[in-house]
Parts: C-alpha cells; sequence; structure tokens
C-alpha cells in the first residue's frame, strides 16, 4: 500500500514538469490516483482493415500499406503535407495540416507501416487526416493490446506533449513498478457469491483488456466496489444518526389528530397518503430523531400529511413550524391550514420579514410559554431570537431552496432537536434519492388524489401563436386566469428568443386595458413589488400574469387553467413539469400550451414529447436524469457524492440497487464490522474516512 501513496513526480518517464501538469490539469498527485483514473472509451484495434473495405462510416480502422508518394500541397494555411498510402488492394492519403516539415523528414518510402485513424471521403477518394502511424516491425514487437484504452485529456496536456499514447507508457510503467502490492477490498465469499475479479486482475484488466469479456468482468467489478462503499458510508450514517441523537418520543396518537382525521378531513386519504403518515408515526414513535424526505408531485397531497405530523406533536404536548423558502408561500401554506384547522381552535401563527415589530413581540413570548403551537413562516424562524418552549417538529417546504446551515439552525431551538421532515415537489428518481439521500429515509406520495384532472399538455410552434392568442380570450371569458412564462429578462444578441419585455408589450396589445388587466414579475423586481404583482394575480384582480420562473415553486391560484411556456425549449424538464404544476389546481380543465421556434435539438424534442405525453413526475424526472446526467439533475451542492470515478448512476442502477442491498444486509448480519471475515471491509471503510474520499484511496 506505500508505494500506491508515492508521489506521481517518481514514476519513471513523469519529473516534476510533467508532475505539475497532472496534478492542475487531473488531479493526479500519486500512483494510486494515476492507477485509478480509468479509460472513457476503447479503440479495438483487434481488426486490420484493406483499402479496398473501406465504407463512408467516418469510423476509426487501422490499416497495414506503404508510402508510394510524398508532396506539399496548397499555399498559406490551406498548406498540407499529402503522402500516398498504398496496400495492394487500393490507394488513399494521407494528410498533415501541422509540423509537416519534421513528419516528411520521418516518413520512410516504401516500407510498410500500420496506420491508424478516422477515414473522410472527398469525391470518391480515401483520406486519413494525422494518422497514427508506426513501423510493422514495431508494431508486431509490442504487447498486444488489442482494446486499446483512450484518457480524458486537456488542451495544455495536448500541448505539452501528454497525449493518450504517453499516458498508456505511463500506466504500463506504472503497473510495472507496483508489481503486485493491490489489497483486495472485498471478502472472498462475496466475489466467489457474485463471480467477481480480483481487485488486481480488474485493475489491468480496465486498463490493458486482453479481450471484450475481460473488459465487461473488471467493469462490472470496479463499478459495484465503487457504489458499494458509497453506500455502505450513507447507510452507517443513517444509522449512526439514529442512535446517536436522541429524539421526542410521541408515544400517543391523540384527540386533535383523531378528531381531525375521523371528522374534518377535506377529502379522503389517497393509499399512499396513509402509507406515508403511518411511516411518519412509526419514526416519531421511536425515541430516535426523525430525519425524513417526504417526495410528492405537484398537487399530490403533502400539507395535509404535514398537517397531521403537526397533530401529532401537539397530541403529544409539543410544538411545530414549518419554514417555506418564499414569503407568497408561507401565506399560502399559513391560510390554507389555517382554515383546515379552523374547527380544532388551535393557536398558529405567521412569522415572515414583512411581520410588524410588536406582532413578533407577542409572537415571540407566546412561543416561549407554549401558548403558541403552530409557526409558520420564512428564513425568519430560522433567527437565534425564535425560541421555543419545545419545538418537537420542524417540517421544511422545498428543501433544496435551504442550505445545510440554514436547516442546522432547526436543531438548536432545543437541547433535544426537534424530528425534521423535509418536503419537495421536484420528484427524485429513486437512483438519485439512493444516492444523493442515501442517510435520510425516503417517503413517497405517487398518487393524486381523486378527482384531479390531469392537466391537458400541447406543442405549439410560433406559427400557431394566433390561435393560442384566441384559445387565451376563450377561457379568459370563462372568468379562468392565464400563465405566460419567458426564459429570459432582457434581450440577447447572442441568443434568438422571445425576451420577458418585448412579450409582455405584445401581449398587452393583444389583450388592451381595461378590458384586460396584466401582472409582471421578474426576478430583478424589489421583493415587495413582486408580492404585490403576484397578490394581484392570487387575488383575481389581474386576468393575465407574464412572469420569469420566479412563479415556478408553489403559488397557488386554483382558478389559472392556463399556462403558456414561451420559448419552451430553452427549460429543462424539470422546470417545466413544475411551471405546469401551477395550473390544475381547481375543478376545471386546465392547460399547458409548449410555445417554440421549428430549430429543435433532439434533447429539446424529447423533453417536448414527455411533456405531452406523461404528467407523472417521476417518469419525468428519470427522462430527465438520462438526458442531463447526475450533476446537473441535484445541482453543484448535492452533486460532489457523485463524482464517480467509473460507475454512472444511470446506466448501472441495477448494481446500485444490489450494492445497497449488500451494505444494508452487511450491517444487519455484523453492525460493527466485527468479524473475521469482514475485517477487509472495516480496513477499506476506515481508510475512506480518514481520507474524507470516496474513491481515490481504494485498493
Amino acid at each position: 500500500m506505500q508505494k500506491l501513496q508515492t508521489s506521481i513526480v517518481y514514476l519513471k518517464g513523469v519529473g516534476p514538469q510533467r508532475a505539475d501538469l497532472l496534478k492542475k490539469e487531473l488531479g493526479i498527485f500519486t500512483y494510486m490516483d494515476l492507477l485509478n483514473f480509468f479509460p472513457f472509451r476503447y479503440i479495438d484495434k483487434s481488426k486490420y482493415y484493406t483499402i479496398q473495405q473501406l465504407y463512408d462510416s467516418n469510423t476509426e480502422v487501422q490499416i497495414i500499406g506503404q508510402i508510394t508518394q510524398i508532396q506539399t500541397l496548397g499555399k498559406g494555411r490551406g498548406k498540407r503535407l499529402v503522402a500516398t498510402f498504398e496496400d495492394g488492394s487500393g490507394s488513399m492519403d494521407l494528410v498533415w495540416f501541422r509540423n509537416y516539415k519534421w513528419i516528411q523528414e520521418k516518413l520512410k518510402m516504401r516500407t510498410s507501416y500500420v496506420v491508424f485513424g478516422k477515414t473522410n471521403r472527398v469525391q470518391g477518394r480515401y483520406s486519413m487526416p494525422h494518422p497514427e502511424m508506426e513501423l510493422e516491425s514495431v508494431h508486431k514487437e509490442k504487447i498486444n493490446v488489442p482494446l486499446q484504452p483512450v484518457y480524458s485529456s486537456t488542451e495544455k496536456l495536448q500541448r505539452s506533449g501528454l497525449g493518450n499514447r504517453v499516458m498508456n507508457k505511463m500506466m504500463l510503467q506504472l503497473f510495472e513498478e507496483i508489481g503486485k502490492e493491490f489489497l483486495e477490498t472485498l471478502p472472498q465469499y462475496w466475489m466467489d457469491r457474485m463471480q467477481l475479479m480480483p481487485k488486481r486482475e480488474a485493475l489491468f484488466n480496465i486498463h490493458f483488456p486482453q479481450n471484450q469479456e475481460l473488459l465487461v468482468k473488471a467493469q462490472y467489478r470496479l463499478k459495484f466496489e465503487e457504489l458499494f462503499y458509497i453506500q455502505l458510508q450513507l447507510v452507517i450514517k443513517n444509522a449512526q444518526h439514529k442512535a446517536k441523537v436522541k429524539g421526542h418520543y410521541f408515544e400517543k396518537v391523540g384527540e386533535l389528530f383523531n378528531e381531525f382525521y375521523e371528522t374534518h378531513l377535506p377529502f379522503p386519504l389517497t393509499g399512499a397518503q396513509k402509507r406515508v403518515v403511518k411511516e411518519l408515526r412509526q419514526d416519531m414513535g421511536t425515541k430516535a430523531q426523525m430525519n425524513r424526505l417526504l417526495q410528492g408531485d405537484v398537487g399530490s397531497g403533502k400539507t395535509i400529511v404535514a398537517v397531521l405530523a403537526m397533530l401529532l406533536a401537539l397530541d403529544n404536548g409539543f410544538q411545530a413550524c414549518l419554514v417555506a423558502p418564499t414569503e407568497i408561500l408561507a401565506q399560502q401554506h399559513y391560510e390554507g391550514i389555517k382554515e383546515l384547522l379552523a374547527p380544532l381552535s388551535i393557536d398558529l401563527a405567521l412569522l415572515t420579514g414583512s411581520t410588524k415589530a410588536k406582532e413578533r413581540k407577542g409572537m415571540f413570548e407566546d412561543l416561549l410559554d407554549g401558548e403558541l403551537t403552530i409557526l409558520i413562516g420564512t428564513h425568519a424562524i430560522l433567527e437565534d431570537k425564535v425560541q421555543f418552549k419545545n419545538l418537537g417538529l420542524a417540517i421544511i417546504d422545498e428543501q433544496h431552496r435551504f442550505g445545510v446551515a440554514q436547516r442546522a439552525k432547526l436543531w438548536f431551538k432545543n437541547t433535544i432537536p426537534p424530528h425534521i421532515l423535509v418536503m419537495t415537489a421536484t420528484p427524485i428518481p429513486r437512483t438519485l434519492a439512493m444516492s444523493v439521500y442515501g442517510d435520510l429515509d425516503v417517503s413517497v406520495i405517487d398518487e393524486l388524489p381523486p378527482g384531479r384532472k390531469p392537466v391537458t399538455t400541447v406543442h405549439r410552434y410560433d406559427s400557431n401563436r394566433l390561435k393560442v392568442m384566441a384559445f387565451m380570450r376563450d377561457e379568459i371569458a370563462k372568468g379562468r386566469q392565464v400563465y405566460i412564462v419567458y426564459p429570459l429578462i432582457e434581450e440577447s444578441e447572442k441568443m434568438d428568443y422571445k425576451d420577458l419585455m418585448d412579450g409582455y408589450t405584445s401581449i398587452e396589445r393583444e389583450f388592451p386595458k381595461p378590458k384586460y388587466q396584466i401582472s409582471i414579475v421578474h426576478g430583478k423586481m424589489k421583493p415587495e413589488d413582486k408580492d404585490y404583482e403576484m397578490q394581484r394575480f392570487v387575488n383575481g384582480e389581474t386576468q393575465i400574469m407574464v412572469a420569469t420562473t420566479v412563479i415556478e415553486v408553489g403559488v397557488n391560484v386554483p382558478n389559472a387553467s392556463v399556462m403558456v411556456i414561451e420559448s419552451a425549449e430553452r427549460f429543462g424538464l424539470s422546470q417545466l413539469h413544475q411551471l405546469r404544476g401551477r395550473v390544475g389546481r381547481g375543478a376545471e380543465q386546465s392547460f399547458c400550451i409548449l410555445m417554440t421556434s421549428f430549430k429543435l435539438s433532439n434533447d429539446s424534442k424529447t423533453r417536448l414529447e414527455t411533456m405531452v405525453t406523461t404528467n407523472d413526475g417521476f417518469e419525468i424526472a428519470e427522462v430527465d436524469l438520462k438526458l442531463r446526467g447526475p450533476g446537473d439533475v441535484m445541482g453543484t451542492q448535492q452533486s460532489g457524492v457523485l463524482q464517480l470515478k467509473i460507475a454512472d448512476v444511470i446506466k448501472d442502477n441495477h448494481l446500485l440497487k444490489a450494492a445497497r442491498h449488500y451494505a444494508i444486509e452487511l450491517l444487519k448480519s455484523d453492525p460493527k464490522l466485527e468479524q473475521e471475515k469482514h475485517a477487509i471491509i472495516k480496513y477499506t471503510y476506515q481508510q475512506l474516512v480518514q481520507h474524507k474520499n470516496i474513491w481515490n484511496y481504494i485498493s
């Protein structure tokens, strides 16, 4: 193991200058880092083609032949070196646009070469620009690696001569120097059960695969190992949290919960809501702190579940709070929950940045003496001045809008931290939930309440704009309201898209005052102006809301039945789905109209087709994950855990599930990893924790 921690500068053929470049460009500091720098693809050099066999596919080919003629053609920037290359079946051109003087000196006529590269066909003749070349005699003497690895590189590395060929040489040198110094990281009985390749073999075959079958086995082994150790860390973290962090004990389901459930529920709960309430009751009925993520699509009824959880807290003599990311959302939660709980005479209050000092003073006193049992608000709740008598449950809505430090502030409102329930209407694919929130318990509401009509979604091109305007007029005439959402705030020279201000002007022309009233909301407005415009729309004083995506989360206007999304190709799938969720909240049929130009990329077409064909947020999230990859879906703060060396949480979904299963089963049978057969796992896990790096130090 010691040798693997050696600085890369000491590897034969590297030296200080190259070592510095490898550190800066690729983050390679040690032998271990280089060993775990895996190829991203492989070139199949097992086959040799003849020129006669070539076809117009621009694929990489390998040909044996001789140079019969060399000439320099063109002038100025178009100057190039062209060598005629023949193999008995035909002839083609080898072409160089740079360094041709040096190349011309090196080339040997009528000598057998092996050339490799991509071919082009121009006016019926094949050419290969900047081919890889070596004398056939040299080629035959080398280690025969039919599948040649290709490593990621940067412009700086290429310019400094650290291309793929040099990387290959360095990797061969590394294996020569390390010899057999590899520590196995998985127990033998697992390797037998799963038919996994030993660690040393897997690492050699990932860099120098002898054939396709061995490459697949090596990839499978290393991917499983990487995912297993991530899952092990997450599962251990969850178990440690439950063991260490004491929670409030909600021992009974009392009067308030029962009366509300039996008499005042506005509609029967769905099966999914009942299941989630049961999961919450079980969590809060243990003496450990609950740490649960509640996922539910727009309109799935998360609020009722949150209210029932609050009533459980109150029945057990505790207070509850709900924190929302914006003032308007907090206001809506407050009004909705107040209406639901009106028959129970429960004291609840709203705390936001706008709450007057006098009101705050009374509120803070009531919280401290336990008179006020439910507090709903924004970030204002997180301030140190806000102290509770005995906060038992904290609910955070749209949790991705809050930083970790902000969420942690809720922990210190009491000596014993409250139970935490974080809610999100952004569906997270199962694979990502397992990887990113693997240390949280996850609940899912995966069915909509009965009677909710799915939103009808259509895709229309700009040429249909007049018909869309007429449709909007018809809906407004029925007393409905309309959202029109734009991707940009100001004109962008680079992008040929309708911007908000231009759109607002044209909407004003189509829908003139005083017959129509229009609100406008965008991110550059002052918060109070934004709230004023939002409130006018919520109160029904304006029929049309022209906005950027600031209306994406949480605003509830049951009377709004049409959502028009301009330049819909500019939005991500989850954003389109969130925007669509702003309509369809009332009893009437609602519509989402996706407006685009005719110029659409394949990804844009897939996104629009997905929106038109399904309303299922989880299905949409899976497509989004495939299109964008995990890092983009989760945002930078939460994608760190997914910077994987070899595994892919989308393509290797089955392996991720297997890895999590093995981690859970292992800790059930041996919670402290004390058994002799698990010594290898314990050692590897300790190395990971010590170095705080998920993968670099495993070997």
